[in-house]
């Protein structure tokens, strides 16, 4: 569970606030503060005021995984296989150990096949998946995901989205753009100017939104 408490930073000002585990998607408009709150809940950013708590400790002090927008720009190695283990290598964790934990993400993201190709050579679609693997290895508690959607077409979304299901992070917390993959999260935060001005289970938060640009498509016809 994360708890936000007494949050002011930037755009944001959020008095309290309870993320549950599981996947929570985050929606809003430009400007909101979305990914201002992701980069706190990672403790890339620290608040200017108040406190974030993953069951009770700061993210720096657990294991968060982090998905940009634009994955491939922080790449750091050029073969897939590498790029996968770069944070095992990094804590220096044995060669069987940090091979064996590659080729089990990989199988459960289903690009087993990618592992010695170059990244530079992948599809967006997988990208994404490279990327996700190289977040989830470390077997994170926490897995923050900015609009990596915001780029790929309808199917291979889907199949990003299955794949992340799969791999089993504890909490996951996603900006989207993408009201359908909104609707698919058990929880739902909807940002504007800062606050979260709605949040709960899509249903009631996309009924809450309704009249707005912010709903899934039909969803006038699901009524």
């Amino acid at each position: 569970m994360i708890r936000v408490e007494g949050l002011s930073h930037g755009p944001l000002e959020i008095p309290a606030l309870v993320i549950p585990d599981g996947e929570t998607a985050v929606i809003g408009p430009n400007g909101a503060g979305k990914t201002t709150l992701l980069r706190i809940l990672s403790g890339i950013t620290l608040p200017l005021h108040g406190s974030v708590r993953v069951d009770g400790i700061p993210p720096r002090e657990q294991e968060v995984g982090w998905v940009g927008e634009y994955p491939d720009r922080n790449f750091l190695f050029d073969r897939v296989r590498d790029e996968i283990a770069s944070s095992l290598r990094f804590r220096h964790l044995p060669c069987g150990e940090v091979d064996g934990r590659v080729r089990e993400v990989a199988e459960t993201l289903g690009i087993a096949r990618l592992l010695d190709r170059s990244v530079m050579a992948l599809s967006g679609g997988e990208k994404v998946l490279v990327a996700l693997a190289a977040a989830l290895a470390s077997r994170p508690r926490l897995l923050l995901l900015d609009e990596v959607d915001s780029h790929l077409d309808a199917d291979t979304a889907l199949l990003s989205e299955a794949a992340l299901r799969r791999a089993g992070c504890p909490a996951v917390v996603r900006v989207t753009g993408r009201m359908e993959s909104a609707l698919a999260a058990p929880h739902l935060l909807f940002l504007r100017e800062g606050k979260v001005l709605h949040q709960g289970p899509p249903e009631a938060v996309f009924t809450a939104l309704s009249g707005t640009a912010f709903l899934p498509p039909l969803w006038g016809c699901r009524r």
